[in-house]
């Protein structure tokens, strides 16, 4: 799944200091990008709405969306969201189709693609009804949600609306803390098996060739190893140069992703001992991985935001995302085709231990080192801020920090307590990508339309989706679990590494 490049909940609104609304006239300039922060830590209510409209309009029937003078274009748009989307969940789509069978895979693959789209359009539209009805430039997913409970017949959700901010800004830190958690055990594993097969490692990158692995530190062992790096890392709270990192993580990934395609391509055995389908045990952990690679739906709104023309954006998100669904399709089925029943929990584990690929390792490896302090960015600007606000100035520095090592230490001990990659994955997909990529949209839609009169076959379209997401939240999840306390005979531990 998933690395955004801008944080991805919650909008502090143009007005008071504290990001609450003003109750009077607003100014007419443009909402730039320095005006708001992308984060759930505000809570305003729709009651908090300027009576004479935003940035001018005074009826809705004015309403138009305004991009950004220095905003992006579609193009760095279009970077922006498939990078948003892809990540290391891409790397497990292999293992993932395996668990769902080289027919049944890729047409799932399809069918969620399809739907999480589906979903990214709901929630864009959504936004833009309340954008027009209370005259503002522009709603986070928090606050687009917190509009849709306002809008509900029903009394108790109207009173309790702010609550759909806060869990969805919920959900949002539990997602980008479980990708921290993720890039833990990628980082281990990875670099395990690049130490275990030092020795060993030569120019010849035949997959015949047997390499005998020297034995190692646990992986566990690695996690702790790289615990005071990544720590270090995370004290560094610039953006700016936060983005530095992220630029040359994106191109050591973009480099490590063309060398894969063109091994997995070569020499492709008979897929006719593949299953179609595999046991529907498996299946909820497909479900988990997959979903946790579509889950980007959480930078959309913001990217909308910075555009200097908005209105390209709905063809940005349907030809960007078409991109994003047919490099996963390819990349899990090819994965699974050349490793067969062999394939990791990432499909780095599978490369062969010569210097090419040794280096691909430690350059995706490096990668995720970086990203996670971009990953990290988010969860810490929503927790932190409000716990320093609680202590004098003098100690609020030393008590930053202190919280940064502390978080990063949580997502380390999670990592140790489940040392397996693939099982990562899935939960954090069940649990937090289900809920912010397929049941809260539909739910929204219905909450922001229902009002207004819906056809009965677009509500009972979004009722489905919704029982689809969290079924796929309530079984992935305890599939996952029972794996990770029983886990079966048949699969391949993640930190197992194989002979090539």
């Amino acid at each position: 799944m998933a690395d955004p490049k801008v944080p991805e909940d919650g909008a502090v609104e143009l007005g008071t200091p504290n990001g609450t609304a003003s109750t009077g006239t607003m100014s007419t300039r443009r909402l730039r990008s320095e005006d708001y922060n992308d984060y759930s830590s505000t809570d305003v209510t729709p009651e908090g709405s300027p009576p004479d409209g935003m940035n001018g309009f005074a009826h809705p029937e004015s309403y138009q969306r305004f991009g950004e003078t220095n905003g992006t274009t579609w193009y760095q748009t279009l970077i922006h969201l498939l990078k948003g989307n892809i990540g290391t969940g891409l790397l497990g789509l292999p293992l993932a189709v395996k668990n769902a069978g080289i027919l049944l895979g890729p047409l799932s693959l399809l069918v969620m693609g399809v739907v999480a789209v589906h979903c990214m359009g709901i929630l864009v539209k959504c936004a833009h009804h309340f954008c027009n009805r209370f005259q503002k430039q522009f709603l986070d997913y928090g606050g687009a949600v917190m509009y849709g409970l306002e809008a509900t017949p029903s009394a108790c959700l109207r009173t309790h609306a702010i609550w759909g901010r806060r869990i969805v800004g919920l959900f949002l830190i539990i997602t980008q803390l479980g990708f921290c958690c993720v890039y833990f055990v990628f980082l281990a594993d990875n670099l395990k098996q690049v130490v275990s097969a030092a020795n060993g490692t030569t120019n010849d990158c035949s997959p015949n060739r047997t390499v005998v692995m020297t034995p190692t530190m646990d992986s566990r062992l690695y996690m702790l190893s790289i615990l005071p790096f990544v720590v270090l890392l995370t004290f560094i709270q610039n953006l700016k140069v936060l983005s530095i990192f992220s630029m040359l993580a994106n191109v050591a990934m973009l480099g490590s992703l063309v060398v894969i395609y063109q091994y997995i391509v070569r020499d492709i055995p008979d897929p006719r001992n593949l299953p179609l389908a595999a046991a529907w045990k498996t299946y909820p952990l497909f479900f988990g991985t997959a979903i946790f690679a579509f889950e980007g739906i959480g930078v959309v709104l913001p990217l909308e935001n910075k555009m200097k023309k908005p209105r390209q954006f709905p063809v940005i998100l349907y030809v960007g995302m078409s991109i994003v669904t047919i490099l996963y399709i390819s990349l899990g089925v090819l994965g699974y085709l050349r490793f067969g029943a062999d394939i990791q929990a990432s499909i780095t584990l599978n490369l062969p231990n010569c210097w090419l690929y040794q280096a691909v390792k430690l350059l995706f490896s490096f990668g995720i080192f970086f990203t996670y302090a971009v990953q990290f960015y988010v969860p810490a600007e929503i927790i932190i801020p409000p716990l320093v606000a609680r202590v004098s100035e003098r100690w609020g520095w030393l008590v930053n920090l202190l919280l940064r090592m502390a978080l990063v230490c949580v997502t380390c001990v999670l990592a140790i307590l489940i040392p397996r990659l693939d099982l990562v994955i899935s939960l954090v997909g069940s649990i937090s990508s289900s809920a912010l990529a397929l049941i809260f949209p539909p739910l929204l839609e219905i909450a922001t339309y229902y009002s207004e009169g819906m056809h009965p076959l677009v509500i009972a379209k979004d009722i489905a989706i919704s029982l689809f997401g969290f079924v796929g939240f309530v079984v992935g999840t305890y599939e996952a679990l029972v794996e990770l306390v029983a886990p079966a005979a048949t699969v391949v531990n993640a930190t197992t590494v194989l002979v090539q």
